[in-house]
């Protein structure tokens, strides 16, 4: 990992989870909800910060929040951990800009295998269709 995340830039609360696991789940709030501001950080140029928003999705809030629930783990720590390692991960795949793709024409020897690969369907094709008497 090439940055570091401020931990002020990153508001961590903890809830109770879902699912099974008895009493436990019922008592103790283990589940971690991340909440990352977009806007505010420093560490991305603006593409990278609309790239990070289209790989957030659903993620992204109205506030521009990122929203991040971890609850794989059954300690806070765990899923504290899971939670700063799947935002590090969005950040790190925003910050590369895509390369443009380059426009390349089929070859002439790519356009007869098509071509006669064709003509070999059409005709077995051809061979298959059941010829009435008229």
């Amino acid at each position: 990992m090439s940055f570091a995340i401020d931990p002020d830039e990153v508001d961590i609360s903890f809830i109770r989870s879902a699912g099974p696991g008895g009493q436990n789940v019922n008592k103790v709030a283990t589940a971690a909800q991340l909440r990352f501001n977009i806007t505010r950080y420093r560490g991305l140029d603006p593409a990278a910060k609309q790239r990070l928003r289209k790989l957030a999705g659903r993620r992204v809030t109205d506030t521009d929040d990122i929203l991040i629930v971890a609850r794989n783990h059954r300690t806070q720590e765990g899923n504290r951990r899971d939670a700063l390692e799947r935002l590090s991960a969005l950040i790190e795949a925003a910050r590369p800009a895509p390369i443009p793709r380059r426009k390349t024409k089929p070859t002439r020897a790519s356009k007869e295998r098509r071509l006669s690969t064709k003509v070999h369907t059409s005709r077995t094709k051809q061979l298959r269709r059941v010829r009435g008497d008229d």
